[in-house]
């Protein structure tokens, strides 16, 4: 299929996708491009300085990439039930000497402009967004200096939106993906759609070339929706035990742990519905966790980053798709050649 996509000199149809909070790394990403991909590197939840950090990693190594970027769509929380949630996890808080019961509301829009700004002023290849889309203004700005964009989608009524703005190529995200969904309305629970029937609804809705995201765990997967009309697929969660990833020791080992047999949709982390695999914060806390983004995500951040260097994989988002169990711990180029084993 000529496409967009196609300007990237992909020798592998297998992309990959942009993990936030750690497991994405430059080297990652590099890793990705020496085997004919392209990655994406996260730049949701940092600075546009650490973001500028990265990208200048990657150009150094002389390899395509791209970005990822969480377009503000924010949910606001409700102050009282916010104060709930925040007194309910006290108890978890405290086992790392935190205090969670007395936390305020944090909002803020993820350094939106500056890392605009940044990408604008210092063009990469590809950006991609998640969460919402930006103004046409600035897909037309990123477009004018030469970047490729890259639109999450959801639904066929996001992607109709998303083509009207004018963005070059959609990346089509089903239920079954890891992590944070791409919903744009993260208060109405997604509907649970394969990814073959998303992607043909979406390419009757729109003509733009499609990228392929959640539950890319096997060559059979690639193929299929490959077959149903994506021009290429976004892996994620099978990159998660990958040498190259920053994925946390007490992660890594709960993806590998078979004793681990689910994977859950949950607020409970972030106050935005995301997969992770279940564990004891989720049993205890996903009922009464509100909607709210970003605030959910900065009032358990502190105790997360505690769990993670206490090696508690019980109190920390282990975000995984429904393909987890073949995430697999070796070099980030073998995963995708054999993803793309059988194209």
């Amino acid at each position: 299929m000529i496409s967009p996509l196609t300007d990237l000199g992909l020798e592998l149809p297998v992309l990959a996708a942009p993990m936030a909070g750690g497991p994405t790394t430059p080297e990652l990403v590099i890793a990705a491009a020496g085997a004919g991909s392209i990655g994406f590197l996260a730049g949701g939840y940092k600075t546009a300085q650490a973001l500028a950090e990265q990208i200048a990693g990657a150009r150094s190594a002389g390899v395509g990439f791209g970005v990822n970027l969480f377009a503000p769509s924010p949910v606001p929380v409700d102050p009282g039930a916010f104060r709930a949630f925040a007194r309910a996890i006290a108890p978890e808080a405290r086992a790392y000497g935190l205090d969670s019961a007395e936390a305020r509301i944090m909002e803020n829009d993820d350094h939106w402009e500056d890392k605009i700004d940044l990408l604008v002023s210092s063009p990469v290849p590809v950006v991609s967004f998640t969460f919402g889309i930006p103004e046409a203004a600035i897909i037309a700005a990123l477009r004018a200096s030469g970047t490729l964009v890259v639109q999450t989608v959801t639904s066929p009524l996001e992607a109709r939106t998303a083509a009207e703005a004018g963005v070059d190529v959609l990346a089509v995200q089903a239920a079954a993906a890891g992590g944070h969904s791409g919903t744009w309305t993260p208060h109405l629970a997604s509907p649970a759609v394969s990814l073959p029937d998303l992607l043909k609804a979406v390419h009757k809705e729109v003509p733009l070339p499609l990228v392929a995201a959640g539950g890319i765990a096997t060559p059979d997967t690639v193929t299929e929706v490959l077959g149903a009309g994506a021009a290429a697929v976004m892996a994620g969660t099978v990159l998660l035990r990958a040498d190259e990833a920053g994925t946390s020791a007490p992660y890594r080992a709960a993806l590998a742990d078979p004793a681990r047999r689910q994977t859950v949709m949950t607020r409970a982390f972030s106050g935005r519905p995301a997969r992770a695999l279940r564990n004891d914060f989720t049993d205890r806390y996903s009922s009464l966790a509100p909607d709210g983004y970003p605030a959910l995500h900065h009032l358990t951040s502190p105790m997360r980053r505690a769990a993670a260097s206490a090696n508690d994989p019980e109190r920390i988002n282990l975000w995984a798709g429904t393909g987890y169990r073949h995430a697999t711990a070796e070099p980030t180029a073998q995963i995708l050649h054999r993803l793309a084993s059988r194209v």
